[in-house]
């Protein structure tokens, strides 16, 4: 088994570092990380691809171990549900940087993106992606359940909801996330990519 050392080292780059062994071929994989949110990251790339996972304590920090067996070959074959594409990508993502819409009045910018995020839950036409960066991640590790309750809403719906790991660290707010999944630029770059339209709130 291959050994990826990415102690010292912040997301994305231990998450770089094993999907750049995974696209050379590895599929028996041991990638030590120093810190949780590299566990959890690391972890979902290998989910992604179809392998197992398991972690282990070491020394220092955890062992994210990769493999591949019949089952696993064949989840990654297996098609997964989609939402639709065109040419330029698949569905649409939002992103969201702030805890509020606009400039001017911090309640009525706060308010406005209460009712955005409701709206959005409400839709038919859900997201496939909603990203939380900078103040934007204040908004799901915060007290506000209408939001926390439409954020809900969208997952049970289908869309994936990614949050700012560093963003959470900076504002102190990692232990209070009320819902979604911890995530880094990498990911949240590329479901943006990957989005035949992107909007930003």
């Amino acid at each position: 088994m291959e050994t990826v050392n990415a102690f010292g080292l912040a997301c994305p780059k231990p998450l770089m570092m094993a999907k750049a062994k995974i696209d050379e071929g590895a599929r028996e994989l041991s990638v030590h990380v120093d810190n949780e949110i590299a566990v959890k990251n690391v972890s979902r790339l290998a989910e992604k691809y179809g392998l197992n996972v398991a972690v282990e304590t070491i020394e220092g920090g955890w062992s994210v171990n990769f493999s591949e067996d019949d089952r696993s070959v064949a989840a990654a074959a297996a098609p997964a549900a989609a939402p639709a594409c065109t040419p330029a990508g698949c569905g649409y993502a939002v992103f969201i940087g702030k805890d509020h819409v606009g400039e001017g009045d911090p309640q009525l910018g706060y308010n406005l993106m209460k009712m955005a995020i409701y709206t959005l839950s409400e839709s038919e036409d859900v997201p496939a992606s909603v990203l939380f960066m900078n103040s934007g991640v204040k908004l799901v590790a915060g007290d506000e359940q209408q939001i926390i309750d439409s954020v809900n809403k969208l997952i049970e719906k289908g869309a994936e909801v990614l949050v700012c790991g560093t963003c959470l660290d900076f504002y102190g707010l990692k232990e209070r996330l009320k819902v979604g999944e911890v995530s880094n630029m990498y990911d949240i770059l590329g479901r943006m990519q990957e989005a035949a339209k992107t909007i930003t709130l």
